[in-house]
């Protein structure tokens, strides 16, 4: 795909040019490693290094012009520079320009919040597809275009990667696209030059203070993307979150709210929960859904709202969230032949281990035990790690901490950071196994007919990241080779 320098940088960036702006580009990347012949590099000041100190790599590579803050200390003359003060927000709206504007062809929703963005984009594809729509999908899990999966590598990929998968949608065919748009995402203006037809805002709690350092950045993170939403779109805000007005306090777009406790434009109520579902009135119109818990009602209420705000009808769409199945790692759960029962789920923050601790407390019946596996990862936010623990054993019969993910710290460094949270009375329930096939092992050998294990942390997640390495691991896998050897 071949375009003229002029044509993909913002003329309002431009604060100086050495060389022809008429020069032609066939790519556009800021990895000087990845430059080739004909393409445009941007130089993007990253966390661990700055791309400026790689232009003349760029240039080496085949690069014909460079993008950047300051101009390197020689100049090529047969190299085009643009000197432009934010490289980091020019490059989402070059990738735009250089992919013809794909998110303007369409009606895109982005969805940020600590808990139920990956449940909440995945119902929203789900449930359009269901109804005879074709969308995009851009999850931590997994990306789709229409019915074709797309490896996901972040929560939110890069700006010219995200281009390039709006454009294959809408070559594709698609008129909607569902993502997830995180906080690091928005800090580092991944999203920057996509048009959002509409904003959901799920909730916010304790997460990534590693990166954002405080609760307050981290709030005001999340809130960028909402003051930066045209006017024509919407800004869809859950307030039981003591921050879902605030969320939405400065924004252009038009405002609308969804609540399960206050009155609301979109409102669910929960009247009775099952392992197997639980039955909602959304709307007024009661339905039976095969997902459960607080949590998932929130969910619910927001996929409906957002499809109703897209325009669709009412009773389609309650009938079609209906007939959603879970999310993958999202309360998964499992049966032994001999009446254990295993929930798996995603549940990585305070909040989100709280929320299905509380909904397995609601369902589960005297004498039935709770044992809870649950680990925190490395190399992440440490505040977090006692919290984790405390709330695990402030709601299960029996905890058992064990690794997630360590990456390059020791798992036992990470579990003895966890126990800081368990008070001294509590000790007497809590085993740490740091070998997380192991920990799930035990806790459903722990377990009794009509016990509970729930093993939180990795969900969906494949692997287990130790030294940099990732091993195949699979909660789900090891629950079913597990109850293979237990019988009724």
């Amino acid at each position: 795909m071949m375009r003229k320098l002029l044509d993909i940088v913002p003329s309002n960036r431009i604060i100086e040019v050495k060389g022809s702006l008429d020069t032609p580009i066939n790519n556009l990347s800021f990895d000087s490693r990845r430059i080739e012949k004909g393409n445009l590099y941007i130089a993007i000041k990253g966390t661990q290094a700055d791309g400026h100190d790689f232009i003349a790599q760029a240039m080496e590579r085949g690069a014909v012009a460079v993008v950047c803050e300051r101009f390197p200390a020689t100049i090529a003359p047969e190299i085009a520079y643009v000197k432009v003060a934010d490289t980091s927000a020019t490059l989402g709206e070059m990738a735009s320009a250089y992919f013809d504007f794909p998110s303007k062809a369409l009606r895109i929703v982005g969805i940020t919040g600590t808990n139920g963005k990956t449940t909440t984009v995945t119902l929203l594809y789900r449930l359009i597809n269901m109804m005879g729509g074709k969308a995009g999908l851009i999850s931590t899990v997994s990306n789709y275009i229409g019915n074709d999966p797309i490896p996901a590598t972040h929560t939110t990929p890069d700006a010219i990667e995200l281009n390039r998968l709006f454009r294959k949608m809408v070559d594709s065919g698609c008129t909607l696209c569902f993502m997830e748009v995180s906080s690091h995402a928005i800090v580092q203006k991944r999203v920057e030059g996509v048009y959002f037809a509409g904003g959901l805002f799920s909730n916010i709690t304790h997460d990534h203070l590693d990166y954002h350092n405080t609760f307050s950045e981290y709030i005001t993170a999340k809130k960028m993307f909402f003051d930066k939403l045209p006017p024509e779109a919407f800004a869809l805000t859950n307030i039981d979150d003591r921050n879902g007005r605030v969320m939405v306090q400065n924004t252009n777009a038009r405002v609308y709210t969804y609540s399960l406790r206050s009155m609301a434009d979109y409102r669910c109520k929960v009247i009775e929960q099952q392992m197997n579902g639980m039955l909602l009135s959304i709307d007024n119109t009661e339905l039976w859904c095969r997902l459960i818990g607080g949590f998932n009602a929130y969910n619910l209420l927001a996929a409906y709202a957002v499809a109703n705000l897209l325009g669709f009808e009412k009773q389609s769409t309650l009938t079609a969230l209906s007939a959603m199945e879970p999310v993958r790692g999202r309360f998964e759960h499992l049966a032994a032949d001999n009446g254990v029962v295993a929930v798996v789920d995603y549940a990585h923050t305070p909040d989100a281990l709280d929320n299905v601790i509380s909904t397995i407390t609601k369902i589960r019946q005297e004498g039935q035990r709770l044992i809870t596996v649950v680990g925190a990862g490395g190399n992440r936010d440490k505040t977090k790690r006692p919290v984790m623990a405390q709330v695990a054993v402030q709601g299960s019969d029996m905890v058992i901490l064990t690794s997630d993910n360590p990456r390059n710290e020791e798992p036992s460094d990470i579990i003895n950071d966890m126990k800081q949270g368990v008070a001294a009375s509590q000790v007497g329930k809590v085993l740490s196994i740091v070998d997380r096939r192991e920990a799930i092992r035990t806790a459903c050998l722990l377990a009794t007919p009509g016990d509970i294990v729930l093993i939180a942390g990795k969900g969906h997640e494949t692997y287990q990241e130790v030294k940099g390495i990732r091993h195949h691991f699979d909660d789900k896998e090891e629950v079913i080779e597990i109850f293979k050897s237990l019988k009724a």
